[in-house]
């Protein structure tokens, strides 16, 4: 059961929040015909549907009671099966926030630079470290309770990043909040419960708050700090305690809150944590109140991001007396804890972070501005931990100097804390290890925004590599909450002309986005609908998509994309091969153009002058680009793709296209030349037009370019370029040159939608209706997948042996599927020596030259067939 995409959010800010809830069930044919939502609040009834026919269980919206501010609600769900027999009941809850701006009491504090102590003259040891404009607030407020409290919730926020603490305790496992947003638009709070923490008598609530994105480092822009948003960190807060007889009171940042000095001189997500464990938390100076209003503050809408598992060090290498390097076996995105020997106070230990090594030592050329360097000056005696919390890094390596013992090394791996729905296999070690790469991949960029890299100077949400990458991320996680929280940024970075930009947030970036980047506005909104059924992300996003498509038309009336195309990049980073960006452009204006006809129609929006224009665009990019021979401008594959893919070729024509994009990866001894853009759609469009075969032989290829050739060479997660180290060139350009950089790995869409076969029909949307096509190919003897749905749980995987081919399906209740099974011998499909035609939960069988076409009610089935032509 979830409450917006979330299962028990915990301060909710959404007025009419929308409801959802899975099915299971052993028994084929199983759905539900009936449901009845009862909602409570304070042990009063203020929702009750009564019962409805209806098989929905999502995204119901909410009708009961205007919500209350604070107020927790429980709900109720009671289901009635196809019989019309009542099923099982399940309960669950949510928590409002603060939902009305009167709510706040708190005012945004900082520093108060009249308040600094004078700063005595440096020492020498001093020289190397930062100055005390630099160091996080050390913030804390005493107060007292008459009693204890029956509930209590913090509610916080920072310009920066924050750790919030009461009576000396850590509050919540959140890792820099509020993460990134569009600061001028929208700050996100938190919600904390901290009954359990608040105590009668004397109580201390505390906060530390670093520069993080608002005033840090932010991007590849050199002045420092970047300053995209504000000067210096902030914090806004309130804690509220019910009491037993219902009373209430309020605790909030203000001007009776002090400031002190503490061990963390400095914190910056991109340069590093510079700790002095000798300094105590101490001082009481005032803070200065910033401003009076909260400003643009908006509930959480999806997980945080976490620390969600550590990984110890696989080998600790000794380079010097007090030197090590640690390799953790994995490239990651994280910090480094050490626990540290005994030791005499004021020893420095620097932790330096890499990707890779060269010759043995950490390459760090590719960083570009970033530091990654975490600093700890120990304070002497007893064993101590370094554990930095205001920063992150990329990184698989990490030395370590300082420390004449070996110190005791964990990576602590943190990422938005996007719930893991998938699981792909098969029996090539070096295809698992691809779909291990690509997940790692997704990990390590999704940290607040979806990012481009992790570990240099950018970390930067580009759009096109988010919409070639956002079909396998949801195949890996449930990440509809994240990328509908990231849309808002998307919409709120489009320009008055209608151009949205090639990265969100705006950093850095203020030109008009490409092909491709700028679509991602357009092609992610509609994914989130057709893969979660997200209606209301649709309809926030589409008058922005439909002025984007009116921007590009705008300044290209002739319907070709050759004006106000932005940075134009093309197929970035595609290799022997240079894709016209003309014909990349235009492909993507009208693939933008029939996505807002497509949207239109959902949202009963006028969509019959974007059904012309796509047919208009269809036209002219047939008259310039495509030959008689069904030959695509420049010849590439990715031109070829993106003409396939995106229908843009004559019917007749379509054969010949096709053949000519098989001949190119042959001539090529099965190499491919994508880049971003051609690389998301070589698999699928292969697989699509009957070549399966070619989509085989560049998964399995391991020679430059391939994905197994990094893989080869010691890849844990997906590089930005082929030729990001090769045997015949060594290390790229280190200005840019990530190993950790998910666009490449657009191929797992592929390995979940036609390798292990899950799918759903065109018509489909959040997987109502399946489309099962396992293909088996290659030197696989076996592969399936398993994806967690917004319906419920879908699973299909083959495996062949001898003549025989056995398919395995799970099919959730509620929803229906097509199964085609690839077999020259229809009439020897079916299960436990039964016909498939007669198999119970078989709707119908139809026989094709390719195999057998099953339509499937839910249930979960296996098949076997001959692979023996007849």
């Amino acid at each position: 059961m979830q409450t917006e995409q979330r299962t028990e959010p915990l301060g909710l800010g959404e007025p009419q929040p929308r409801l959802s809830w899975k099915l299971r069930s052993d028994r084929r044919g199983a759905a539900q015909s009936a449901y009845r939502i009862t909602a409570t609040a304070g042990g009063e009834t203020v929702w009750d549907t009564g019962r409805r026919a209806s098989a929905d269980t999502l995204l119901i919206c909410w009708e009961g009671a205007a919500l209350r501010s604070a107020t927790r609600y429980r709900w109720r769900v009671e289901i009635w099966d196809e019989t019309g027999t009542a099923g099982s009941t399940a309960e669950s809850w949510f928590e409002t926030g603060l939902l009305e701006p009167e709510d706040w009491a708190a005012v945004w504090i900082g520093r108060d630079p009249v308040a600094l102590p004078p700063v005595d003259p440096p020492t020498d040891e001093d020289l190397v470290a930062p100055g005390p404009e630099e160091a996080p607030l050390y913030l804390s407020h005493e107060f007292q309770l008459a009693q204890r409290p029956v509930r209590a919730r913090l509610y916080a926020t920072a310009r920066g990043v924050y750790e919030p603490e009461l009576n000396g305790a850590r509050v919540g496992d959140r890792e820099l909040a509020p993460g990134w947003t569009e600061y001028h638009h929208r700050i996100q709070y938190q919600t904390y419960d901290v009954t359990e923490q608040v105590r009668a008598g004397d109580n201390t609530l505390a906060a530390v708050v670093a520069d993080g994105w608002w005033s840090g480092y932010v991007g590849f822009d050199p002045r420092r700090p970047a300053r995209h948003y504000g000067d210096a960190p902030a914090f806004l807060a309130q804690l509220v305690v019910d009491f037993p007889d219902g009373s209430r009171q309020t605790i909030a940042t203000g001007s009776d809150w002090t400031e002190s000095d503490g061990p963390i001189r400095a914190a910056d997500l991109m340069m590093g944590q510079y700790v002095d464990a000798r300094r105590a938390v101490s001082g009481n100076r005032p803070v200065a109140v910033l401003d009076t209003g909260t400003g643009p503050l908006v509930a959480e809408p999806d997980e945080p991001i976490r620390v969600v598992t550590e990984l110890p060090a696989v080998a600790v290498d000794r380079r010097g007396p007090d030197r090590f390097v640690i390799d953790f076996g994995q490239n990651l995105v994280g910090r480094v804890r050490l626990t540290l020997p005994e030791m005499p106070g004021g020893r420095r230990i620097v932790v330096r972070h890499a990707e890779v090594l060269e010759d043995g030592e950490l390459y760090v050329a590719n960083l570009r501005r970033a530091a990654a360097t975490d600093t700890y000056v120990t304070a002497g005696g007893d064993t101590e931990t370094f554990d930095p919390r205001f920063t992150f890094h990329g990184f698989r390596y990490a030395e370590v100097t300082g420390c004449t013992e070996a110190p005791d090394a964990v990576a602590r791996v943190l990422h938005s804390d996007t719930p893991w729905t998938g699981r792909f296999e098969c029996d090539d070690p070096m295809v698992n290890q691809l779909h291990a790469n690509i997940g790692w991949g997704q990990r390590g960029n999704f940290v607040a925004v979806p990012t481009d890299c992790p570990q240099r100077d950018e970390r930067l949400g580009w759009l096109a590599d988010a919409q070639v990458f956002a079909p396998t991320a949801t195949r890996n996680a449930d990440v509809s909450a994240f990328f509908a929280r990231w849309m808002r940024d998307v919409v709120d970075g489009q320009n008055d002309d209608g151009a949205f930009r090639d990265v969100a947030p705006i950093i850095a970036f203020e030109r008009e986005g490409a092909p491709a980047w700028g679509d991602g506005g357009v092609i992610i909104p509609w994914l989130l609908w057709r893969t979660y059924g997200d209606r209301r992300v649709l309809e926030r996003s589409f008058d922005a998509m439909a002025r984007w498509v009116g921007h590009i038309h705008r300044h290209n009336p002739g319907l070709l994309w050759e004006n106000r195309a932005g940075n134009s990049y093309g197929d970035w980073l595609q290799v022997d091969a240079e894709t016209p960006r003309d014909v990349l452009a235009t492909a993507y204006f009208a693939r933008s153009t029939q996505i807002v006809a497509d949207a239109a129609d959902v949202l009963g929006r006028p969509a019959a002058g974007y059904r012309d224009l796509h047919a208009a665009i269809t036209t002219a990019f047939q008259d310039a680009f495509v030959g008689d021979d069904g030959s695509v401008k420049g010849g590439t594959q990715t031109g070829y793709l993106l003409a396939l893919a995106f229908g843009l070729l004559p019917e007749a024509l379509v054969d010949a296209a096709v053949g000519h994009l098989a001949a190119d990866i042959e001539k090529r001894g099965y190499r491919l030349t994508t880049g971003f853009v051609g690389v998301s759609l070589l698999c699928p469009v292969l697989s699509e037009h009957g070549r399966a075969d070619l989509a085989y032989a560049l998964l399995h290829q391991e020679e430059y370019p391939s994905w197994a050739y990094s893989i080869r060479h010691g890849a844990t997660t997906i590089w930005e370029r082929w030729d990001g180290w090769t045997d015949h060139g060594g290390f790229q350009s280190a200005a840019m040159n990530s190993f950790n950089h998910y666009s490449l790995g657009s191929v797992g869409d592929w390995l979940y939608g036609r390798v292990a076969g899950i799918d759903q029909t065109p018509d489909s949307v959040a997987y109502s209706e399946l489309l099962l096509r396992p293909t088996p190919g290659g030197r696989l003897t076996w592969a399936r997948a398993e994806q967690e749905t917004v319906r419920g749980l879908v699973a299909c995987g083959w495996s062949r042996e001898d003549d025989r081919l056995t398919v395995t399906v799970t099919v959730p209740p509620g929803c229906t599927a097509v199964l085609r099974i690839p077999t020259p011998d229809p009439g020897s499909v079916g299960e436990n020596d039964v016909p498939a035609a007669e198999t119970p939960g078989v709707v119908r069988a139809e026989p094709s030259p390719a195999g057998l076409t099953l339509r499937l009610t839910s249930g979960r089935y296996t098949f076997t067939a001959s692979t023996t032509p007849v």
